[in-house]
């Protein structure tokens, strides 16, 4: 006899609650192996690829591409004893075949916990969890996506008629679309010639809306032409790289002059966790601009050397360095605040993080111990943090317990800023763009490379005499990376 096996979503990590699925990489009636890559998510943090906790046949797919899976919901089927009789296809949602009695779909949360189900998950859990940190209660099973506005618009009238009387109220389904009510309040004729509202209303454009330009302001085809060009959707700029721009998830409004996008995944956990910090801790910024001439000819000579052939360097680096000096010489400002226990917790370890832009939203993956890594080391593990995170394939550990950031705004040519605290962290580094500028060196005007930086910090746990030992010290090093051997 054919065993039915359900996969419940697992929560993926950091006690997530759901995923969307992006891509099932199984078919109805594919062969599964234990630990084969089986369907892609996407988290509020990262995209997710799930293995297979089962061998068999694939029967079902309970939740298509596009749609929001709460964790501990099923997924999919599979069929561990093929050698039995196949399972009779599952009906649509509400439909019951003729002469069988109404049961639930495979889908519903009565299913998910009958025949078939995990223990676990018949007994309320999902069942199935990549990180312990317990799963929630299956609700609604899945929220689809929102669809475009598919409506057609309101077909232009020819002539306007004169108001009609008082009639009966109209039924709320045949009520006039916004665009054919403002079309009906119009009482004025339109003046246009028969070939131009015949390309009106080819092109879609209600002539009452076109301002005419002709003598006594009669309508034209270049009217109706320019009035529709301005009407359409305007391309907008997407991410460099970006295979599947941010815009691809939006429905253009019917006017054609917005495109509305659902805030979901990692920029609905960014805005979140942005205007939590924001708004609970008290945020101060201290700025200092810096000579950084000698930190660049650093850089160019590391990149002659031989033992940093296999890394990139650059000056964010150097800074990354910096700032972990900084740090072992005031420990107190790796820290954070517990309001829970009203503690202040220090941290005896630098995870560091690195704030990476990317298509899918602002993400901060930190690097773990980066305290106990020398230059090189460090390099590595930067390149790795960065095109991980630009990949979309950055891990909920990679992007928790972070204790200080850095973000290098100088990329995009901007000097400094004011950045909000990554949340549960005291402090966080700007690091602005690097330009050739006339500066005074030992007594003399000269052109040297100057950078700025900007560092906020919590001021429950920072006071201001910390954050500007702390900026000063970074400062030094960058004017003088020989200093970072002394402190080193």
């Amino acid at each position: 006899m054919p065993t039915f096996e359900k996969f419940n979503l697992p929560d993926a990590g950091e006690g997530l609650t759901e995923a969307e699925i992006v891509h099932w990489h199984v078919a109805v009636g594919d062969a599964v192996t234990v630990n084969q890559t089986i369907v892609e998510i996407e988290t509020a943090k990262s995209l997710v690829e799930l293995p297979s906790p089962y061998t068999g046949i694939v029967t079902e797919i309970l939740a298509p591409e596009g749609t929001t899976v709460e964790v501990g919901v099923p997924i999919i089927v599979v069929d561990t004893d093929p050698s039995g009789a196949a399972p009779a296809p599952s009906a649509p949602a509400g439909v019951v075949p003729d002469g069988a009695d109404a049961v639930p779909s495979p889908a519903s949360p009565a299913r998910a916990g009958s025949e078939g189900a995990t223990p676990s998950a018949a007994a309320g859990g999902s069942g199935s969890v990549l990180v312990g940190y317990g799963t929630v209660e299956p609700g609604t099973a899945r929220r689809r996506r929102r669809a475009p506005d598919t409506a057609p618009a309101a077909a232009p009238a020819a002539a306007v008629p004169a108001p009609a009387p008082a009639a009966a109220p109209v039924p709320a389904a045949s009520k006039p679309t916004p665009a054919s009510a403002a079309v009906a309040h119009v009482h004025l004729p339109v003046l246009a010639k028969p070939p131009v509202r015949k390309l009106a209303k080819d092109l879609g454009v209600d002539l009452a809306s076109v301002a005419g330009t002709g003598p006594g302001g009669i309508v034209t085809r270049e009217d109706v032409q320019a009035y529709h060009e301005q009407a359409k959707a305007q391309p907008l700029a997407t991410y460099a790289d970006d295979d599947q721009p941010w815009l691809a998830s939006g429905a253009v409004t019917p006017d054609g002059r917005q495109t509305r996008v659902p805030v979901k995944s990692v920029r609905k956990r960014t805005a979140e966790a942005m205007v939590t910090s924001a708004f609970t801790a008290p945020h101060v910024t201290v700025f200092h601009t810096v000579d950084v001439t000698k930190t660049m000819r650093l850089v160019h000579t590391l990149r002659e050397d031989r033992e940093f052939a296999d890394v990139r360097v650059t000056p964010l680096l150097v800074t990354a360095k910096a700032l972990l000096l900084a740090v072992r010489r005031h420990p107190e400002i790796n820290a954070s605040w517990d309001d829970a226990a009203q503690e202040i917790v220090y941290k005896h370890y630098v995870n560091l993080g690195i704030a990476a832009a990317t298509p899918r939203g602002l993400v901060v993956p930190n690097i773990k111990d980066a305290h106990r890594l020398d230059l090189h080391g460090l390099a590595g593990e930067i390149a790795d943090l960065t095109s991980t995170a630009r990949a979309g394939r950055t891990s909920p550990t990679d992007m928790s317990d972070g204790t200080i950031t850095i973000t290098n705004v100088g990329v995009f040519g901007i000097d400094t800023g004011t950045p909000i605290l990554n949340p549960g962290e005291a402090a966080i580094l700007a690091f602005g763009a690097i330009r050739e500028q006339p500066w005074v060196h030992k007594g003399k005007i000269k052109k040297r490379w100057v950078t700025q930086l900007a560092l906020s910090f919590d001021h429950r746990l920072v006071d201001g005499e910390l954050g500007a030992r702390v900026l000063a010290d970074v400062a030094k090093v960058l004017e003088d990376p020989a200093r970072g051997l002394v402190w080193g």
